[in-house]
Parts: C-alpha cells; structure tokens; sequence
C-alpha cells in the first residue's frame, strides 16, 4: 500500500472514491474507518475505532478470504438491519504488525440501506466474472421478466439465451412448489427484502434440477424494486442425497416397527450394559423398561447354561461375528423361557463392536415338544432294546436252530445222494443262516449286556471290518462302567456312524476313540474319506437318530465334515 492511499485511510473526510474503507489490525480490531464506512454502517467514526469487526460483519474472516476476490456477505447495521455486502481485502505490514484494508462499495441513501447495498459500474465487471464462473446468474426487471442469463443458466435449463429473454420464470416452473411458497416469495421481495429458499426447476428436456436460490432487490431512489438479480447454486445431487437418506430413515422406521411387532429386541453398549428394550421384551420377561435399563441380561439368566456356553457367545461377538443360538431364560416372577437368539455386532471404525442388537423369537412351546419327543425317544428306544433281545433270542434259538437241522439233514443226504439239487439247498441254508447271524448281530448289543461296553465294541468291530473290508482302529481309555442306558446309546452311535461310513464315505480306514474326561466320556468317529458340506445337506434319519439317542441321555452330538477331507462325529455322554 503506497502512502497516499495510507493517509487517504487515516483521513477522516470522505474520499474522493465513493468507497468504503475499514482498517483492522491483524487481530481483527478496527484501526480507522473513513466516512462512508460509518455511514453504512450507521455508527460515528469513534463509535467503531477499538470494536471487533466481528461486530459489524459477523461472517467476516480475515484469515480464510483470499486477499483481491470479490467477497459477498452481509453487514449488520445499527439499527438491526442486515444488508448485502461487497468487498475486497487488500493486507500489508505497517512496521512489525500486519493490517487489513477493506474496501467496501458505496451506497446512495439510507432507504437503499436497509435492505441491500448498492455498489458501483465500476465494480460490476469483477463481480459479473465471479459470479459467471461459480453460479447461475439471471436478472429480471421488477415484473419478473428475464432481462439476462449466463451461460450456466442455460447450461442448466437447457434453454438457450433467445428462448428465456422476455419470459418469466415460469418457462422452468417445475409445478412442485405451492402458490404459496411462490406468494410469499414475490411478498418478500416485492418488499425490497432478499429472499433465501431451494426451489425446484423444470429443464427443457422435461427433466428437473434443485437450485439454491439468493433473489436480490435493486431498489431505486425511493426504495422500491426496480430489478432484481436471482443468483443459484444447482444442489440436485444433494437433494438426491437427502431423498435418499429420508427413505433410508423411513426404511429404519418401518424395519423397526416390524422388529418391535414381531420380535423380542433389544440393544446393549459393547459391556452388555441394555440401552434399549421393546414392548415385546418386557412383555415376555415381565419385567418393566426401567428394570432392565442400564441393567445387563443376568437379570434374565434361567442358570441352566454352563459358563463356556456364555463365553463362547462372548467370545463370537467380541470379534465382530454374528452368534445364533437357543438361550434359557427366567422371567421375573420366576417362569422360564426359551428364545431363538441372534446377536449381531455394530462396528467401530475400527471393526471393534460399539454396541450389540439382539433380536429374539420365543421358542418356549418348541423346546416343550422336543423335550416330550426325547421322553418318547427313549421310551421307544428303551422298547426297542427289549424287542431286539426278544427277536434275537428267537432267530437263534428258534429259526436258526431249525435252520441248522435241515443242514445236518442235508448233509446226510448228500452222503447218501449226488443231486446237483442237495448242493443247492446246503448253499441256501447256509447263506440264510449267515444273514440271520449278520440279523441277529445288528439286532442285540452283542455281549454287551453280559460283559460290558468295550468287549461288544471290539466284536462288533471285527465283525465290521470283515464284512466292509474297512479297517477300524479302535482306540479307547475307559475306566468307569456306564449306565446300561449310556452305554447302549454309545454301542448303537457308533454303529450308525460306521455304517454310513461303509455306505458314503468311500474310504478303507477309520477310527474310533473314547475318551473318559473329567466330567463326560467322549466318543469320536473318524474317516479321512469324501466328507460332505454339513450346511447342503438334510438332516437324514440316522443323523435324527443318532441326536435324539444322545438327548436322550442328556448327552451332546457334534458333526465336523469337509468336502474330500473327511467326516468327524463327536458324541459326549455325561458320567
């Protein structure tokens, strides 16, 4: 800044220039202001030297705008008007401290004041390049009929420059907005007062675009429109974005609604601690929503599930992983419940869970059948022993002794005869006798009942490989007699196991492992042959058998397979 235009600043008679200049120092504080600036402003000049101009221009940022460009805000005068602003910002150093000169455009009148500044030709061909490059830009005169548009006007509408000059807005009225909206609009300005909104348009090609929209009145000499400049910025993608995030939002709220008609829900912090529970959770675990807030989900726990259940829920979510499963709970006034659970981890920014939303489905009348169907189970198992014994008992002491009568028969015969036709019945009589043995093998635990568990697995498995030509190694440690009941139930698993090894698992080797634990006994089945995919595969009768034979001993059945790996069957019997 030269030395002239220093005392032009500190001078307090105006200008020659009609503009407006306020000098701050680098902390924003007003230095001087000549005439004209306390004119528009409506303050004597010692009234703004020491104020903040913060004060007078509140948008105002020293440190943000860039020194030479046009800026447009808006000032706030004495009298509480806020009016438009233009203006530049020129910086330099005045020894060892910085300063700012602002240079406003001048204004006419005070009438003109209270609702827009006027500003100067001189400066219209700065302010018409900024505004061409950056928005859409349109003049009308004080009946609304487009006097000029910029290039991204047309851009935008689609319209050429022809077609739009002498029309009025309602060439690109896109029909969304009500007359009101348009009333109060023509109201606000008509007033000599801006108007601010997002407005709808219609292009050319029939197709629609949101501007924001700042619609400025010049007023003339006694304070009435007589042009108004419309200045838009085309927000279409950001309507869109907002539509978008309204129909999410309303997609949550319907989401929600069905959750909370359909489903016991309910919303934990990252320690468990409920945040939020629906009707349908206090309903079913009589409790009331104050009861549970800020309470966690021991609150309902029945005791019916060991601790490595519960910390191997936890340990699923607490990685991020979704845990589904049949959860055992007590209700206040001490009934229980049974919920099929789904717990599902909300992340972090980091993948570590924030919070976690559980929704739940009452499976009480569920659980209640299947616990009669493994009553039933073992009674029928239990009748199905018996009749094997029965029926075993009758096929060897019965048909198959007859059967070894007509042998020994035969064979006389044949020491007396040579008929191609004894030949044939000794081969028939021997190939029933072989099956009724193979029959009544299958149908009683061999000698399970007379010398336990282990030496009628060996014999069976003898029996096994002979027969399949699969070798079975058998490996077991078991020190303690089981319950007869225990004890069939493993002797037939491993049966059915080893049979659908015979008849799937193409393989010539297996084994067989039981193991007494602390607290359990633990039989393992293993091939090393096609495997198959557990979760493509229905659950067959043998599969249901086997499960409800382990139910019924309050025991567990695990089935570990993979596709060309391999079949695992894990059976644990309580001791």
């Amino acid at each position: 800044m030269d030395r002239d235009s220093q005392m032009q600043v500190n001078n307090n008679n105006t200008p020659a220039s009609e503009d407006a200049t306020i000098l701050v120092n680098e902390k924003g504080i007003i230095s001087d202001s000549n005439q004209r600036a306390c004119y528009i402003f409506g303050y004597e000049k010692d009234e703004m030297i020491g104020e903040k101009l913060n004060q007078f221009m509140p948008e105002m940022n020293l440190f943000t705008a860039k020194e030479g460009m046009i800026i447009h805000q808006y000032g706030k005068h004495r009298t509480g008007y806020d009016f438009s602003l233009f203006y530049r910002i020129n910086a330099f150093s005045l020894g060892n401290e910085n300063y700012y000169l602002i240079i406003f455009n001048g204004v006419k009148d005070q009438s003109r004041l209270k609702s827009q500044n006027a500003y100067h030709l001189n400066e219209l061909v700065d302010l018409k390049y900024a505004l061409d490059a950056s928005t859409i830009v349109a003049f009308t005169d004080q009946k609304g009929i487009i006097t000029y548009v910029n290039e991204k006007f047309c851009e935008v509408s689609r319209y050429s420059a022809e077609e739009l000059i002498g029309k009025d807005h309602r060439i690109i009225n896109s029909g969304y907005h009500t007359k009101e909206f348009m009333k109060e609009l023509w109201r606000t300005i008509g007033n000599g007062e801006v108007w601010r909104g997002e407005v709808k348009n219609k292009a050319k090609d029939g197709s629609y675009y949101w501007v924001d929209t700042t619609i400025v009145p010049f007023l003339n000499e006694k304070g009435k429109p007589l042009k108004y400049l419309a200045i838009r910025y085309e927000i279409t993608e950001y309507k869109q974005v907002v539509e978008e995030l309204k129909k999410s939002v309303n997609e949550l709220s319907d989401l929600k609604f069905a959750l909370d008609a359909s489903s016991i829900v309910a919303i934990t912090d990252q320690k468990g601690t409920i945040h939020y529970v629906n009707d349908q959770f206090c309903r079913i675990s009589k409790y009331s929503r104050e009861e549970l807030m800020g309470r966690d989900h021991r609150i309902i726990n029945s005791g019916y599930h060991n601790k490595q259940f519960f910390t191997d829920l936890w340990r699923t979510i607490a990685s991020g992983r979704v845990w589904k499963g049949e959860i055992k709970n007590r209700a206040k006034d001490g009934t229980f419940y049974w919920v099929d659970t789904t717990i599902v981890p909300f992340l972090d920014d980091h993948n570590r869970p924030y919070q976690y939303l559980a929704i739940r489905h009452e499976i009480t009348k569920r659980k209640k059948a299947e616990e009669e169907l493994q009553l039933m189970m073992a009674k029928i198992i239990n009748v199905q022993e018996d009749e094997r014994r029965r029926l075993s008992r009758e096929l060897h002491d019965g048909i198959g002794q007859n059967l070894y009568s007509h042998l020994i028969t035969i064979n006389r015969l044949q020491t007396e005869l040579n008929h191609p036709l004894l030949d044939q019945m000794q081969d028939e009589a021997t190939e029933i006798i072989e099956e009724l043995r193979d029959l009544s093998w299958t149908l009683r635990p061999s000698v399970l009942d007379d010398l336990g568990l282990i030496p009628a697995i060996r014999s069976y498995l003898v029996r096994y490989s002979d027969h399949s030509h699969i070798n079975v190694h058998f490996d077991c440690y078991l020190n303690t007699r089981l319950s007869e009941n225990k004890e069939i139930t493993i002797y037939r698993i491993i049966q059915e196991a080893l049979t659908n090894i015979r008849k799937y698992a193409d393989t010539e080797e297996a084994t067989v492992t039981i193991r007494e634990m602390e607290d359990e006994v633990r039989v393992m089945i293993e091939d090393n042959g096609k495997g198959f995919d557990i979760h493509s595969v229905s659950r067959g009768v043998g599969l249901f058998s086997m499960e409800e034979r382990a139910k019924a001993v309050q025991g567990n059945i695990t089935i570990q397979s993979v596709k060309d790996s391999g079949t695992k069957i894990i059976l644990d019997v309580p001791l």
